[in-house]
């Protein structure tokens, strides 16, 4: 499993129910929102700190940019008619 060293917890802009939290942890660990939402719920259920730790996380995690930056590397050239990079 290959780990990104840039991805980062946001909150959610786009796929949120209360603040968006469920919808970032779930974005970050590359598994659907429906599951942690279920999960988190559960979790609260049987005597853990469930709400508590949302409100906390909703307070202290960022959200999620509204644009992607630019990154400074040249976009590679395209490569379906063998005139790609590799030879230069």
């Amino acid at each position: 499993m290959k780990v990104d060293v840039r991805k980062r917890l946001y909150r959610s802009r786009g796929d949120r129910r209360v603040a968006g939290v469920c919808a970032g942890i779930a974005d970050y660990l590359g598994v659907d929102a429906t599951l942690v939402r279920i999960a988190w719920v559960l979790f609260g259920l049987v005597g853990g700190p469930g709400v508590l730790l949302y409100i906390v996380l909703a307070a202290i995690v960022p959200e999620e940019p509204e644009f992607v930056q630019a990154t400074a590397e040249k976009p590679k050239r395209d490569d379906r008619f063998g005139v790609g990079d590799a030879g230069r």
